[in-house]
């Protein structure tokens, strides 16, 4: 152990008598400031529209004067999901997929108003947060910092040197390991400590949120290290400086960019999403066949007429003590809400299938695995969207039919027209609906999700410090 931190501090001296390493350190610095106080303030301004909007559309709800409850229904309301307290580190899929619904009776609604559709094509080259910083820059520092940690050794011819005067293999690339590593550090410490502090500043921290603060700092950590070792392998079976470098460009230019494009390439043509056209039709249809709900002698609720009926022990739907349209609405909005679940359902399968297939890459990439796995803890990746999809529907089907329950309690079936006193409700059943609030994930049920990921980098790992131990033993001097 004292050998191999000798060579430790070798490397920290070497590298710190360059002004390159600084100049390196410096611009590092800056991009991580930046990328910080940019996420930090697009989160802060987000979190106060979404609470100024949310209180705006629960008043305007409130508000609404007395009328027919079904109409309320059509009015509608929004469902705003808040930006995580990470989500300033890693964007994710947050500026692509929106943080707000619009709820009506019989219509499920997409997200609205993400950043994307109003961005320039720029926005296809990501957002620079601290989670990019991490993930793309960071490891080009390790590999310009790192290439020649050992080929200049054999170069120079030290390493004959170093070698016959008793330092291993294992000691050699350990403490070069452990060198590339902690000038890392200077990095990520920085960008953990801002984290920390937003964090603890966030009017929506919790225990759940500091958790996964907590994995987030050991994924990086685990990740970088992992880029350092790979550095120093590298170089280790490289004769020559110029080959590490030209083998680590290499490896980063497969693992940055190419395979995360193929693999997404390769996603949508196994795994075909239809069209919004396409999709909306095939529920439209679907729907068409059930028949319409608003009609109270359509067809095709002639048995849910005919069982009322029966049930009352009455002959027609004006001697009903219950409103009719309410109940045969009530039916209605439970087949069309099934139809629509059941095809959002496919959908989503669909791009879970487009998903997996970059997770089980993730296996042979450590960079598409920190990436899963950053966006969940952070809040901002595509498991989280479907989640606040499916509790703002789950909101909708319930405002849906509590009108529809108001509607068959007390509009009388003898009112005529909308004028009439018995078409009314009085507004004070309005404000009986609690507002909508999202519930986000424990940080137990995330890491569930990312079983696959969490898998990788303990394979990743095992498999490098394996390579370490065997290149110890099979490397030469010459």
């Amino acid at each position: 152990m004292n050998k191999t931190m000798l060579v430790t501090k070798y490397f920290f001296k070497n590298i710190s008598a360059q002004k390159s390493f600084y100049i390196l350190i410096f611009f590092m610095m800056l991009l991580l400031l930046f990328g910080g106080y940019s996420g930090w303030k697009q989160v802060k301004l987000h979190n106060e529209m979404m609470d100024k909007y949310q209180t705006e559309a629960r008043q305007d709800w409130i508000n609404n004067p007395d009328k027919h409850p079904h109409r309320m229904a059509h009015y509608g309301n929004y469902a705003f999901r808040p930006s995580a307290s990470l989500g300033f580190f890693d964007t994710g899929l947050e500026r692509y997929l929106g943080n707000s619904i619009y709820l009506e009776a019989h219509v499920q609604n997409s997200n609205n108003f993400s950043d994307s559709e109003y961005a320039t094509g720029l926005i296809r080259f990501g957002t620079l947060d601290l989670a990019m910083i991490l993930q793309y820059l960071v490891p080009l520092f390790i590999f310009f910092i790192g290439f020649s940690c050992i080929s200049s050794e054999y170069e120079n011819g030290t390493l004959k040197l170093g070698l016959s005067q008793g330092i291993s293999w294992i000691q050699l690339m350990a403490g070069k390991w452990f060198g590339v590593f902690g000038t890392v550090l200077f990095i990520l410490l920085p960008a953990i400590l801002f984290t920390g502090v937003w964090l603890i500043r966030s009017p929506f921290s919790n225990a759940d949120m500091v958790y996964r603060f907590i994995f987030l700092f050991i994924a990086y950590s685990a990740y970088l290290s992992l880029w350092s070792l790979i550095t120093v392998l590298v170089s280790a079976h490289s004769h020559t400086s110029r080959g590490a470098l030209n083998a680590l460009i290499g490896i980063w230019f497969m693992a940055f960019i190419l395979m995360p494009k193929v693999t997404q390439t390769i996603g949508s043509a196994f795994y075909k999403i239809p069209s919004k056209a396409s999709f909306e039709s095939g529920i439209e249809a679907e729907i068409v066949k059930v028949g319409d709900s608003h009609n109270p002698d359509d067809p095709h609720y002639q048995s849910l007429k005919d069982s009322i009926l029966k049930l009352y022990q009455v002959d027609s739907i004006n001697q009903l003590p219950v409103n009719y349209a309410g109940l045969q609405m009530k039916e209605g909005e439970r087949i069309s809400s099934e139809i629509h679940a059941s095809h959002h359902k496919n959908l989503i399968q669909i791009y879970r299938k487009q998903n997996d297939l970059g997770k089980w890459c993730s296996l042979v990439n450590p960079y598409m695995t920190i990436k899963n796995l950053s966006m969940t803890l952070c809040g901002t990746d595509f498991e989280t969207y479907v989640d606040f999809q499916q509790q703002a529907e789950d909101y909708r089907y319930l405002v849906s039919q509590k009108m529809n329950e108001l509607q068959i309690q007390y509009i009388s079936n003898q009112a005529k027209g909308s004028s009439d006193k018995r078409h009314i409700l009085s507004q004070q059943h309005w404000g009986e609906l609690q507002p909508f609030i999202y519930h986000s994930h424990s940080w137990k049920r995330v890491l569930g999700v990312e079983k696959w990921s969490i898998l990788s980098i303990c394979l990743w790992s095992i498999g490098m410090l394996c390579v370490l131990i065997y290149s110890s033993e099979k490397l030469k001097a010459v």
